[in-house]
Parts: C-alpha cells; sequence; structure tokens
C-alpha cells in the first residue's frame, strides 16, 4: 500500500500497536525523544497506536509517524478509543463554534472550519469556500485520513466538494510528499465573499489552502482608515487587503505588491469581480520600497503582510533581520500621520520580540541625516512611532491552551508621526 493511501477512520478493534510513554503530557504533539520504546508490536507509519503507561495503564490514542521528529499525533486523549461518536462530536464542535458561537455565515461563506489542534484534531486545517472544502495536512496519518474526515464533514456543512493537499515541507519534516486528491467534479476555481467584498479562490496551485482566512477581521479593520487615503499593500497575494480597502474602505488609490504574477493575476480579477480600481505591480518587496523612497514616494496607509520568513529556528536570527529591515523600509513610505500594519505569520517570531524590531525599526525610519552614499540612501534619524493596537488570527483560528505554540499570526497597527 501507498505511502499516501487514502485510509478510512480506525475502528477500535484495529489499533493494534502500543508505544510506551513515562506521561502523556498536556500537548497534542509528542516528540520522538519522549518516547519509552518502540511500538509492541511493530507499527507502520500513520497507523493508529494505543499510548501506554508504566503502569500498562492506556493514557491515550495517536497517529505514529517513525519518520517524524513529531512520532505521534494525539488524536484523543484517555481511555476510550477514538470512534464514530468522538468523531461525530470533534467535527460538530467545529462547526458549532463557527455557526452558532461566532455567527460567520452571516458575514462570509469562507472561514476555517477546523484549526488542527485548535479544534483537537493535530496535523490538518480545513478551510470552508462556498461549498468546497480544502484541507491541507501536515501529519502523515491525517493525510491518510484527509478524505474520510472531509466526507464526514461535508455531511454536517452540506458542502459539495473537497480538496486535500500536504501542507509545506512535509517531505522533509514528516517524510511524504503526494499530489492533492480531489473530490470527482472539484471546479478549478469559486467566487466567495466576506463583508461583501468579492474573492476568486483557485484551489490547485497557490499557497496554504487556498485563501488567507486567518486576515479577515484585520482587513474589515484596515478599511475603517482607508477612506480617501493612498494604500500601499506589500506582498499582497490575491489583493485581500488591496480589494477591501478599495471595495469596504472606499480608499482613494490602492497599490498591491508581490512577487509572484500567479496572485497577482488573480488580485486583478478580484478587483473586477468588486468593480474596483487597483493597481497590482510585480516586484521584489524591498526593491519596490527602496525605489519609492528613492522617488520621495508616500501612503497614507502601508500594509506589510509578508509570507513566513521563519520556518524553523535555524532561520530565526536571518529571518527576524528580514522583518527589521522590510519594517524599516515600510515606515519611511507612511505619511506623517499615516497607519503602518505590519504583520508577521512566523509562529517561532514571539510577539515581545516583534515588537522589539518595530520600536528599532522606527528609530532607523526618521528624517535623512548627512549626505546620500554612493547608492543614494542616506542615514535617517528617529521617526515617532505609536502603538495603537494589537492584533491576530480571526476566532476562527482558535488556540487551544494545550498547544500555544499555534498562536503564529501577529499584527501591529501603528500611526508614523
Amino acid at each position: 500500500m501507498s505511502l499516501t493511501a487514502q485510509r478510512p477512520l480506525d475502528l477500535p478493534e484495529e489499533i493494534e500497536s502500543a508505544v510506551p510513554l513515562r506521561t502523556l503530557g498536556a500537548s497534542p504533539v509528542i516528540y520522538r525523544k519522549r518516547l519509552e520504546g518502540p511500538p509492541d508490536p511493530p507499527a507502520g507509519p500513520g497507523d493508529l497506536v494505543a499510548l501506554v503507561g508504566s503502569r500498562d495503564e492506556t493514557l491515550g490514542f495517536g497517529y505514529f509517524n517513525p519518520k517524524s521528529e513529531i512520532m505521534i499525533r494525539v488524536i484523543r486523549p484517555g481511555e476510550a478509543p477514538p470512534d464514530d461518536l468522538f468523531w461525530d462530536r470533534l467535527l460538530g464542535q467545529a462547526v458549532q463554534l463557527r455557526r452558532d458561537v461566532l455567527k460567520l455565515d452571516q458575514v462570509t461563506d469562507t472561514y476555517r472550519l477546523v484549526h488542527a489542534e485548535g479544534d483537537g484534531i493535530s496535523g490538518i486545517v480545513i478551510d470552508r469556500y462556498g461549498d468546497t472544502l480544502s484541507a491541507e495536512a501536515f501529519g502523515l496519518g491525517l493525510f491518510q485520513r484527509g478524505q474520510a474526515i472531509l466526507e464526514r464533514l461535508a455531511e454536517v456543512v452540506g458542502t459539495k466538494h473537497w480538496v486535500l493537499r500536504p501542507g509545506p515541507y512535509t517531505e522533509s519534516q514528516e517524510g511524504y510528499t503526494a499530489e492533492p486528491i480531489t473530490s470527482p467534479d472539484l471546479p478549478r476555481s469559486a467566487v466567495v465573499q466576506e463583508f461583501g467584498t468579492k474573492f476568486r479562490i483557485e484551489f490547485i496551485g497557490g499557497h496554504k489552502t487556498g485563501f488567507f482566512c486567518d486576515q479577515r477581521d484585520n482587513r474589515r479593520r484596515l478599511a475603517d482608515f482607508t477612506a480617501g487615503k493612498s494604500v500601499l499593500d506589500l506582498c499582497c497575494y490575491t489583493g485581500g487587503f488591496s480589494i477591501t480597502a478599495k471595495n469596504l474602505g472606499q480608499a482613494a488609490e490602492v497599490t498591491g505588491v508581490d512577487l509572484d504574477e500567479q496572485p497577482l493575476k488573480i488580485a486583478r480579477s478580484n478587483a473586477q469581480l468588486n468593480g474596483v480600481k487597483a493597481t497590482f505591480v510585480q516586484a521584489d518587496a524591498f526593491a519596490y520600497m527602496r525605489d519609492m523612497i528613492r522617488n520621495g514616494r508616500e501612503y497614507d496607509v502601508v500594509v506589510l503582510d509578508p509570507p513566513k520568513l521563519i520556518r524553523n529556528r535555524a532561520e530565526l536570527d536571518e529571518g527576524t533581520r528580514r522583518h527589521f529591515d522590510l519594517n524599516r523600509l515600510a515606515m519611511q513610505l507612511v505619511k506623517p500621520g499615516g497607519i503602518l500594519l505590519s504583520c508577521t505569520c512566523s509562529g517561532l517570531l514571539q510577539e515581545a520580540d516583534f515588537l522589539r524590531l518595530l520600536y528599532s525599526a522606527s528609530r532607523q525610519a526618521g528624517a535623512p541625516i548627512g549626505p546620500a552614499d554612493d547608492n543614494g540612501f542616506q542615514r535617517r534619524g528617529p521617526r515617532e512611532m505609536q502603538l495603537l493596537f494589537r492584533t491576530g488570527a480571526s476566532p476562527d483560528h482558535p488556540v487551544s491552551a494545550s498547544h500555544p505554540e499555534s498562536d503564529y499570526l501577529k499584527a501591529a497597527w501603528m500611526r508614523m508621526t
């Protein structure tokens, strides 16, 4: 059987192997070094295993992957195995949060339905885009059962289509790679809306599950600052902030910048969908900002939402420096009294460190001091930055107390004077 072949959600009688642990702990991810021994009898990649303590007591159940440093993703703690009733309750709770508590169906038809550890299913995220569910599986065991989870979830929410793809870096981190798997009649794209603004979603290709639902509330809040203003959206992807600023926020002028041409094509299509005019430029954000600074260009509102710059601890120092450089340049493009929204989706960059680099960047983003160098740049003095408020991912991306590391998105709203 192929390593990535689809499997049904396991029945309790199919659990054959047990893995010894000293204690279970709160986190649903168990690293290799915590195992007290190998599975007995041996388990295959993705198998559901029982977790047993030193007194042969059952501590829980999880998916085993010998190819990963995260060797087990706990799916259910305690003595009861994950049966049909468990899955129905788990998925039902996730749907209830979005529908009944957050009431998202009243403002949008696109949102995250399952947020990995935040909804008790470590290793998979699932977004809803109208009639389609789009899943990204990080854990091998969850990829193998992705179709079964999607089909069960579709019965609850009434969707017609689904797509399952591996998460980024799964080949190096989980030891598997796979092509996307889809339902038979999956459409190539769909049009969804949030707060009345329309977006086209491409289901094959693109980043993550197709759209960044985590920024929904931040997009809505940005519109409060953009009426009659000039807006620069750096690393704009498919134009989420750009189109919202123009359509909902009634911005006078919007420019979106991204390095990749394919997302920009969708961004231009999104502008047409909403009947608004926006300019989208294919360029490296660093080079574009330096050109605008050299030309003396400034904007009332600047959004800086780069892709993930820190994927692991080895990249922490370099990624932090890149965040600093991006923000130092972006601050120079904000008109006095204007707004800068700066984001990071790098979970390893702690909020305190992110704010510290913003404070430091503002001290180097002020008025020019002294003559220009051979490249036309001038040393700059400090500029005052006022931190207005801090936000994160929309609440359909809940954070579990047992896995606070999943609190990844940080957004700082600043006024530059």
